[in-house]
């Protein structure tokens, strides 16, 4: 069995050094970035004075940090706005901002994904009867994230139902 290491504890000032180090390294959401204050051993108090001082600094940006996500998801692992929005709701971000983000991605090439992601599982699906094959190329999709209206939408267009 192995040992949990043990938390550091530091000061305020140390916690802030560290907080703006982790901010720079990639984009945080304010909840990651309390979590892993109240891990470094703050308290209430202290962990929402750092969080303010890394607002102010702009080291911490909800809004770019949402920007940077949808983008990231939806280009490189090439996830649907459902899956997406999911994801930043975990990380506690406001409604407002998770639909401003995700009005950002262009609607041409949503469709253009989803139609990609159809055709290369279409083509790695080994299914004779032609509902199922349907049935398992929608919820793939599904499990990608994309609306079902779209994904009907995309698959009757393009003669893959």
């Amino acid at each position: 069995m192995e040992k949990e290491r043990a938390k550091p504890i530091y000061d305020k000032r140390t916690a802030l050094v560290k907080a703006e180090s982790y901010c720079a390294y990639q984009e945080r959401a304010q909840q990651e970035v309390r979590d892993k204050l109240y891990d470094w051993g703050l308290h209430h108090n202290e962990v929402e004075e750092v969080i303010t001082e890394l607002i102010t600094t702009n080291f911490l940006n909800e809004e770019r940090f949402a920007n940077a996500y949808v983008s990231g998801k939806f280009n490189i692992k090439r996830w649907g706005k459902i899956k997406i929005k999911q994801g930043l709701k975990l990380k506690k971000i406001p409604e407002k901002m998770i639909i401003k983000a995700l009005n950002a991605i262009d609607y041409d090439e949503y469709l253009k994904t989803i139609l990609a992601a159809a055709e290369k599982k279409s083509a790695v699906l080994i299914e004779k009867d032609v509902y199922k094959k349907k049935y398992k190329l929608i919820t793939y999709l599904m499990g990608k994230g994309f609306e079902s209206n779209l994904i009907s939408e995309v698959l009757k267009d393009n003669n893959l139902s």
